[in-house]
């Protein structure tokens, strides 16, 4: 950060407290958005992961069907060497050429029965994947739709809110230029502490505005007199008059 000119307590003060206000401003904003854009982002990631699965689920049920239909041919050709071993049986010459084809029919028929067992497991399996399939273009098609709805929402804040948002960051960014770098460091690490982002707090009601703690006369005293900065003791904010803020 650059160097900025020197300035008094009250003044790192007042210029905190702008730089608080404004901050305040784009975390409204946020807050407006809500958790449409995590949304947006963790639904794109599921329609990826859904695509991903379709495929692959299309490619097992291809695997499965290419596995059935060569079964299939299986069944045909060993039903073609049976009727030829049989007709082989028929003119044979002695005993032992006939038991060598009827053995060659009884493994064609094992095959065959095989074969149609696989072909029935393969069925059930091919009915279960196309289920599958079926289940996850359906959760992809609502995926897409709840996407949609919710990239709309986000786009129709979005530029609702765009310009105040880019002209409030340019007032953040002038007002950070005028505080010095100790000041803005221990700003931004007392912010990044809360979810509310309020690291400078007015008292209000003889209490802290952030934790709401009790704030003792003698130390409202020295707050209103700007002239050190003062922690609230309890959660570590930084504690100011507002009406000596805004004198």
């Amino acid at each position: 950060m650059a160097a900025v000119k020197e300035m008094s307590v009250k003044e790192s003060l007042q210029a905190l407290w702008k730089l608080q206000k404004i901050h305040s401003k784009i975390d409204d904003i946020t807050i407006l958005k809500g958790e449409l854009p995590m949304e947006v982002s963790d639904l794109e990631d599921e329609i990826v992961g859904l695509e991903t699965r379709m495929h692959k689920l299309e490619a097992e049920l291809k695997e499965i069907e290419t596995d059935i239909s060569g079964r299939k041919t299986t069944i045909a050709n060993a039903k073609t060497q049976i009727k030829k071993y049989e007709t082989q049986q028929n003119a044979v010459k002695n005993s032992r050429e006939f038991d060598a084809l009827t053995k060659e029919i009884e493994l064609n028929k094992l095959d065959i029965e095989l074969c149609e067992k696989k072909m029935k497991e393969a069925g059930f399996l091919k009915d279960a994947k196309a289920k599958a399939i079926e289940d996850a273009k359906e959760v992809f098609e609502n995926k897409k739709k709840d996407l949609k709805k919710k990239k709309e929402e986000l786009e129709r804040i979005i530029e609702e809110t765009e310009k105040e948002e880019a002209d409030f960051a340019k007032k953040a960014d002038k007002a950070e230029k005028e505080i010095e770098e100790r000041l803005m460091g221990a700003y931004y690490r007392i912010r990044s502490s809360y979810r509310n982002g309020l690291a400078v707090v007015a008292v209000s009601r003889n209490s802290c505005g952030g934790c709401y703690a009790v704030v003792p006369p003698q130390r409202q005293a020295e707050i209103k007199q700007a002239k050190k900065i003062i922690i609230c003791e309890h959660c570590g904010r930084i504690l100011v008059d507002e009406a000596a803020m805004d004198a």
